[in-house]
């Protein structure tokens, strides 16, 4: 789950973390007034949860209120990626000397949290480690979910001069690393960390991303979700209890179990086909999770034909079969559909079945082929 600038500003605050003065606002009126209380000059920063946002002309400096009243509609009719602006950040503008990325994310190659710092901030990350590998800085908390100054000597060496940056900086890490752990955090990011003509130390940007399956955990991160940015399907699964994730391919697929819906994925793509969709319908044996799954599938207009792929251990084959027919009776789709269930009452399955003129297949393979075939 992402969170939008103004609200990870905040938790940031909450932290300790050194944060810009400022606020959000809807109208240019509300901006005035959290200008005036800042004082000019002051930055407009669109509010999206997508990336490319500078690029596309979501950030305004402005010196006084006319140039306010100028640059707040133009925020506002702006649309970035396929989303409009309906709240501007209001903060105050800093005199930027120096700027510092650092992150704090998961290396799940190495099972671990780590830091990652670079002097050459204000920039996409990604691309420094393409062309510069050698200033990105890394730390390994090593399983601790806290770090003392001490140990982060060499780290902020790397990044600042001064001494009391050095102490400054070890200060920020630590308190990035315990919100990091108390919201269960995947990312937790500066872009950029500045020090400003006055050499102090200042968030100049805010980033959060959070574990969704941790949230049950954090009522008030709940809160701050922005639904416009949320895919409504994967929502309306999660409501059902099924795991699904959207893609682009043209192959709907239904599978229980994660690890054979990843290897039913595979399959398709090596026999040359494209998956539209992850859907993990569980071990349950409840007919009305393959209603479910079917309806939400089916929505996607570049489906062209369907695969079910069952192994029936806690899940009974012939429930999946009622579940099949029922979507079939309610929803009236005409989506070629490929099954195939092996295992718990996997005869009285393809007995069901069969009765409704609905073939079913004996392996995977063959399954997979046919679905391909039929998506094409």
């Amino acid at each position: 789950m992402k969170i939008h600038e103004y609200q990870a500003t905040e938790l940031f605050r909450n932290a300790g973390l050194p944060v810009l003065e400022g606020a959000v606002a809807t109208d240019v009126n509300e901006a005035l007034r959290i200008a005036q209380k800042i004082g000019f000059p002051v930055v407009l920063k669109a509010q999206v949860l997508v990336g490319g946002r500078g690029k596309a002309g979501g950030i305004k400096v402005v010196k006084n209120q006319e140039g306010l009243r100028q640059e707040f509609p133009v925020l506002q009719n702006l649309t970035i990626k396929g989303y409009s602006v309906k709240k501007i950040f209001v903060v105050r503008a800093i005199d930027i000397k120096k700027e510092i990325y650092l992150g704090l994310t998961v290396d799940y190659a190495k099972d671990d949290a780590v830091l990652i710092a670079s002097a050459e901030g204000g920039v996409e990350i990604e691309e420094t480690a393409k062309t510069n590998p050698e200033a990105i800085k890394k730390f390994y908390l090593q399983g601790k979910k806290e770090i003392a100054s001490k140990d982060l000597g060499s780290f902020v060496k790397s990044l600042f001069k001064d001494l009391s940056h050095q102490q400054e900086a070890a200060q920020i890490c630590q308190n990035l690393v315990k919100l990091f752990f108390q919201y269960d955090c995947t990312l937790a990011e500066v872009n950029p960390l500045v020090i400003d003509a006055q050499g102090k130390i200042t968030a100049a940007d805010a980033k959060i991303n959070f574990d969704d399956n941790a949230l049950f955990r954090h009522e008030d991160i709940q809160k701050l979700r922005d639904l416009e940015y949320e895919d409504k399907d994967e929502l309306e699964a999660k409501k059902c209890d099924l795991s699904f994730v959207k893609l682009d391919g043209n192959v709907g697929c239904i599978v229980n179990g994660a690890g054979l819906a990843m290897a039913t994925m595979d399959i398709v793509k090596l026999l040359g086909g494209n998956p539209a969709n992850f859907l993990d319908v569980g071990g349950s044996s409840n007919p009305q999770k393959v209603f479910n799954a079917l309806k939400i599938i089916l929505r996607n207009k570049n489906v062209k034909a369907i695969l079910i792929n069952i192994f029936g251990g806690i899940t009974r084959c012939d429930d999946i079969a009622n579940g099949i027919l029922e979507a079939r009776k309610q929803l009236k789709f005409s989506t070629p559909m490929v099954v195939r269930l092996t295992g718990t009452n996997e005869k009285q399955a393809k007995e069901i079945l069969a009765k409704n003129n609905i073939n079913t297949y004996s392996t995977m393979r063959e399954a997979v082929v046919k679905v391909v075939e039929l998506a094409k």
